[in-house]
């Protein structure tokens, strides 16, 4: 090369670290890249995304390249800065010429470029892929030779080759994401996708009303006692049994009921049975996403949850399962969590022995144990292994539990005071 110019040598040395910096900053860009939202603007019609999702639905091939042109570059500009470095300082200019490309190529050929492309990944992507995906053909002979031998030597020492990276999220990572989109998304709107994911953690016993909340009508009672409990119960169905709830006969529609009254056909004990449905049985256990799949394609919307011996436990609608996601209704006939939690100024919290466990948890960010019982009364009931005496103080997990009343075998109200600082969401 002495018959090319220094000059043209330095301006050959500052294009190789223009296009050493362009390289590196367009491999950093697409590897940065969201991949959602990547695939969404390519299902628009984005043709720059359309052009980089190509590009890296084969990542191996486009990181040789780039590492291929890099290297090219770098190597090239390196022999460049030691000629250029002893034409200008002798011997002593090839130490010189490396302290300063090294300086160079790091700063403005690695982490300037680097730096913006993760800060702009798509102002950077999108732009380089239209010179990346005509070069990636020109290249792809040495490409797939520089493939195959690495592919080679992973497989002399045994990593396997042939998997792919999957696109698919889990649901801890969707709900990761979930959790970092509060700023686009309301926190009404967030909670509700949080409670779908967690429908499969939970099953048709958390949500279910007892045996002893279940509001039935005995067909054995007489004639009038019926109509009684039939007019007065506030209710849209009502379990139908004889004699015991564990023989259930049938789930009547009130409306059905009312229905057939209306129309001055002949009512009794015989038209009530042939008005109600006949009893759709779930098994306990049952997590929330099947259930609500099995209502679905049943075209229920009550179901009676049975033990293994097939003793009734209690019943589950599909509106249940619906407050779960959405929150509970107006029209719900069981007293709310606000109505059954008094916290206090102290830090302690005033809660009924009826309240459901795991709503506590959610309420109030706490982890009182959730495995077993499903109401506060269970979960001493358990923990204590008899019925306690009022003015008992119980420690459960970091809270102390105080007894404040008992009543008919059962605690009717507690007070808990947790040993971290509450946070609570009640009424909000």
């Amino acid at each position: 090369m002495e018959h090319v110019s220094t000059t043209t040598l330095i301006i050959t040395l500052v294009i190789m670290v223009l296009v050493s910096a362009w390289f590196a900053g367009s491999e950093t860009g697409m590897m940065t890249l969201n991949r959602y939202k990547l695939r969404h603007q390519a299902k628009s019609g984005v043709r720059s995304a359309r052009r980089v999702e190509k590009l890296l639905k084969r990542p191996d091939r486009l990181i040789s390249l780039v590492l291929i042109g890099n290297n090219l570059v770098n190597i090239l500009a390196s022999s460049l800065a030691t000629i250029v470095g002893i034409r200008l300082y002798g011997d002593a200019g090839v130490a010189i010429a490396t302290g300063i490309l090294t300086f160079v190529v790091l700063v403005f050929a690695e982490v300037l470029p680097k730096t913006i492309a993760a800060l702009y990944p798509e102002k950077v992507a999108y732009p380089s892929s239209i010179l990346l995906g005509p070069l990636q053909y020109v290249m792809l002979p040495l490409v797939w030779l520089l493939n195959t031998i690495a592919r080679g030597l992973m497989r002399l020492v045994g990593i396997k080759t042939e998997g792919s990276i999957s696109g698919a999220l889990s649901k801890e990572e969707l709900r990761t994401i979930v959790y970092e989109s509060r700023s686009l998304m309301s926190r009404r709107n967030q909670d509700m996708l949080l409670s779908v994911l967690d429908l499969e953690k939970i099953s048709v016993d958390d949500i279910m009303v007892p045996r002893n909340e279940i509001v039935g009508i005995n067909i054995s009672d007489d004639w009038k006692s019926i109509m009684r409990q039939l007019t007065h119960s506030p209710h849209g169905r009502i379990v139908l049994f004889r004699d015991s709830l564990d023989d259930c006969v049938a789930m009547l529609r009130v409306r059905e009921a009312w229905r057939i009254m209306s129309e001055k056909k002949e009512f009794n004990k015989e038209t009530l049975l042939r008005a109600a449905d006949e009893i759709y049985y779930v098994p306990e256990g049952t997590p929330l996403n099947v259930q609500l799949i099995k209502f679905q394609r049943n075209k229920k919307k009550v179901g009676m949850v049975v033990d293994e011996y097939g003793d009734i436990k209690g019943l589950v609608t599909i509106e249940d399962i619906l407050e779960e996601i959405v929150g509970d209704f107006t029209t719900s006939m069981s007293p709310s969590l606000a109505e059954e939690v008094m916290p206090q100024t102290d830090g302690s919290v005033l809660i009924e022995g009826s309240a459901n466990v795991r709503d506590i948890n959610k309420a109030f960010n706490w982890h009182l144990p959730e495995e077993g019982a499903r109401t506060i009364n269970g979960m001493l009931l358990e923990a204590l292994e008899e019925i306690p005496q009022v003015k008992t103080r119980v420690l459960i997990s970091k809270y102390d539990v105080d007894i404040l009343d008992v009543q008919d075998n059962m605690v009717k109200q507690v007070r808990i005071t947790p040993h971290v600082p509450l946070k609570t969401s009640v009424g909000s």
